[in-house]
């Protein structure tokens, strides 16, 4: 446990948030940099025995394509948050407004924050109720390294689930030298998010990279010797080899101490549309939370509610809209080593009788392309093994810009009959231009945090937060700094901040403490 305290204000307020996960620290630091007037005293309450890490780029460390400094979130200030890291809340006494910690100490409270995020889950198969050593999910850093550690000596690894998280996981695992087997029940890939004309590309891209994709089929046993996983069962009775498994089948909502407190829980700790829940002063953000819009799984709506739920304690009637994106649904891309694909908005299949539907599929280069025009607008996007255009088609489906007349003109990156800029200039970007989705920050406020003394991408992610969800964006970010340094070399030059770089400081690589 690691405690910090300031010199109290009077009649300040306990806000104790339970979770310290990527929504838990997104409450926290919205609320110190709002709270101007210390009117609230903030305990953070964490079970991991690291500091605040970015969840989503752990498939991206699995794969060795980050290392840990890439994980870390920006540590908040030491004099005004009281950070109980490594201990887990036990009970919440709605009654005397106290939360009970696993270290048997009690923490009082005025406003109470439940973000205490979503478990892997795992179905209730035949043969893991022996808990047979490497079987495993991806959900923590201590899982990461788990995995990382059985694939140097693996054989032969199994992964149960073919949507983003288990592809990513795949990849990573064959990035190791480990040879995979996907194995997902849909009859494609990432049917969630994909039609079957893109997922079997993808399937036929994985192949080619050394994963094997098995649809259509699930594990229905798992069978050990000496404690340790050896096979897997599939429903059609197969029988696959496996010294490692890895479980990715969805998520739910760690709700049990919320419930355990006789708060309402369905599949989520349910809240109405100020995040409030049913027992006072208790409030819940995050996937943890059931609001009356429905769950996501998504860190953006996440952050949203964390933006919101602070807006609340201050006493705004609002949110700042210049941080907030519109309300397209948001682009997923697969991170996955070996793989390119990005898909947002509507599907080939789902488009409207009047909506024009443009496919192109090169099975040789293992390539497929979706658009979707809705009234001159591109309202769908799906691009495998393409990079060289999903930048620009991101850039028109964010902006909603007008379209050339034939819209494969989209298709040749820096042609000519109107084609979108594969790589447009900073200096061509519009202000308005959202760069970081996760986050809703615009080019503008990048210029700004640039222009108050932000000279480096590090700076920029601490004033803006850019670059702090999915690392999406840094690409970009690192261009615009770039671009911004170089028009004004001699504050380059001056910055106190050293050179530009991609990498969170030493201060924040998670690291065990002693509690």
């Amino acid at each position: 446990m690691t405690g910090f305290r300031q010199a109290q204000p009077t009649r300040t307020e306990k806000v104790v948030v339970v979770g310290a996960g990527m929504v838990g620290h997104r409450f926290v630091d919205e609320l110190v940099r709002g709270d101007v007037a210390g009117r609230f005293e903030i305990e953070l309450v964490g079970a991991e025995e690291y500091e605040p890490y970015n969840r989503i780029l752990l498939s991206e460390v699995l794969a060795g394509r980050a290392d840990l400094r890439a994980l870390g979130l920006p540590l908040p200030p030491q004099e005004r948050v009281t950070f109980w890291r490594g201990v887990a809340a036990d009970s919440i006494d709605p009654a005397s407004r106290q939360v009970l910690l696993s270290d048997g100490s009690r923490r009082d409270y005025d406003h109470l924050v439940l973000a205490t995020g979503a478990r892997a889950f795992v179905p209730p198969l035949p043969g893991l109720e022996s808990a047979p050593k490497h079987v495993h999910v991806l959900r923590t850093l201590d899982d990461t390294r788990n995995i990382a550690a059985r694939a140097m000596n693996a054989k032969h690894a199994v992964v149960l689930g073919g949507g983003l998280l288990g592809l990513e996981a795949a990849c990573g695992l064959r990035r190791r030298g480990v040879p995979v087997t996907v194995v997902d029940l849909d009859t494609h890939l990432m049917a969630t998010q994909l039609d079957q004309a893109p997922a079997r590309m993808l399937a036929a891209q994985l192949r080619s990279l050394g994963v094997d994709v098995v649809t259509g089929t699930s594990v229905v046993e798992v069978i050990s010797a000496y404690d340790e996983i050896v096979a897997v069962r599939l429903t059609d009775e197969r029988l696959l080899a496996a010294d490692l498994m890895l479980v990715s089948c969805g998520i739910r909502a760690e709700s049990a101490l919320a419930a355990d407190a006789g708060i309402t829980v369905e599949r989520g700790i349910v809240v109405d549309e100020d995040l409030r829940t049913s027992q006072d002063r208790v409030y819940a953000i995050g996937d943890c939370a059931q609001p009356p819009s429905g769950t996501t799984g998504l860190l953006a709506p996440g952050w949203r509610q964390a933006e919101q739920l602070v807006a609340s304690f201050l006493g705004r009637d609002e949110l700042d809209p210049s941080g907030v994106g519109d309300e397209r649904p948001e682009p997923v891309k697969l991170k996955a080593a070996g793989v390119d694909l990005v898909t947002m908005g509507v599907r080939a299949s789902q488009a409207c009788d009047h909506d024009r539907v443009l496919s192109v599929s090169d099975g040789g280069a293992r390539r497929h392309v979706d658009l979707v025009v809705r009234d001159g607008e591109l309202v769908g996007v799906t691009v495998l093994g393409f990079p060289e255009v999903s930048a620009a088609l991101t850039l028109a489906y964010d902006r909603r810009t007008p379209l050339p007349a034939d819209p494969l003109a989209l298709l040749v990156p820096g042609g000519s009959s109107g084609a979108v800029e594969e790589t447009p200039s900073p200096m061509r970007m519009p202000g308005s231009t959202t760069v970081c989705r996760c986050t809703g920050v615009t080019k503008k406020q990048i210029v700004t945090a640039w222009e108050q003394g932000a000279a480096t991408v590090d700076a920029v992610a601490g004033a803006t937060r850019a670059t702090t969800g999915c690392g999406g964006c840094k690409e970009v970010v690192c261009g615009l700094v770039d671009w911004l340094n170089a028009s004004d070399p001699g504050t380059a030059a001056e910055s106190d901040s050293g050179p530009v770089s991609t990498a969170v400081t030493e201060r924040n690589i998670p690291v065990r403490t002693t509690t």
